[in-house]
């Protein structure tokens, strides 16, 4: 299972039937769950957890420090979660103690190449980053958000669920939840519908989902009026709630 040139720290703590593959170099406090297969080349700095059953492709760099001058040297940490596929050249980062002192991964996520997730970020699950997607620091993804090739999120910025980013987006604030963004610079250009669809939203969902969407952007309404529209919707398309919550907790306001 641990090829003969892979150099391991006696205080990790691998599961039985966890890969390892050649030259990989995992450092001390690091906990691998079962079925995960780390792949040639790839370096693993703790403290670290990583689950069960993910795939860490060659020459990855899982659990480094972060790339940030305030950081001296704490203890910090990285937890992912299961099934999540990391490919060649992505670098994720442990958090900082300026924030929650850890970065945060979950379940069955696709991390293209060369994508990078920096300190203290939180990804939900089922969230896709294209190839050289990259986040800055304190960055919040929800699941199944799609970030395009070639992304770009600023610090602090929060992307809700469902919600997609294409080819090269430069993004400096919040994207509402089941909203697709694109262009230069970056503005709204309607709903994920088909990834809406992919994931088995009724018809009737959808259409109301659009109807929140419009009353948001194309309604000239003050954002407090808007979210209180979107409110009264929410009897009847839960789904909406979700735009609601998102809308009352933005930090750095949404793109619009």
């Amino acid at each position: 299972m641990i090829h003969p040139t892979a150099i391991i720290d006696p205080s990790c703590e691998l599961a039985n039937d966890v890969r390892v593959g050649a030259y990989a170099i995992i450092g001390p406090d690091v906990r691998i769950d079962s079925g995960t297969e780390i792949g040639p080349h790839a370096v693993i700095k703790g403290p670290t957890r990583i689950g069960k059953h993910n795939r860490i492709f060659q020459f990855a760099s899982v659990g480094e420090d972060p790339q940030d001058k305030k950081y001296h040297g704490e203890v910090t940490y990285l937890d992912i979660g299961d099934r999540n596929v990391i490919r060649e050249y992505v670098t994720i980062h442990r958090g900082t103690v300026q924030d929650q002192g850890i970065t945060r991964i979950g379940d069955d996520n696709l991390l293209m190449a060369y994508t990078h997730v920096a300190h203290d970020c939180v990804i939900g699950s089922h969230v896709i980053m294209a190839n050289a997607a990259s986040l800055a620091g304190h960055v919040r993804v929800d699941d199944y958000a799609i970030l395009g090739g070639f992304s770009l999120v600023h610090q602090f910025c929060k992307i809700g669920q469902h919600s997609f980013s294409a080819m090269g987006s430069v993004i400096t604030r919040d994207i509402l939840p089941y909203v697709m963004v694109g262009g230069c610079p970056t503005k709204p250009h309607g709903i994920n519908t088909v990834g809406l669809e992919r994931q088995g939203f009724n018809p009737e969902s959808i259409r109301q989902i659009r109807k929140a969407y419009k009353t948001v952007y194309k309604s000239r309404l003050k954002l407090d009026e808007a979210i209180q529209q979107l409110d009264e919707m929410t009897s009847e398309t839960p789904e909406i709630q979700k735009m609601v919550d998102f809308l009352k907790q933005t930090g750095r306001s949404i793109i619009r």
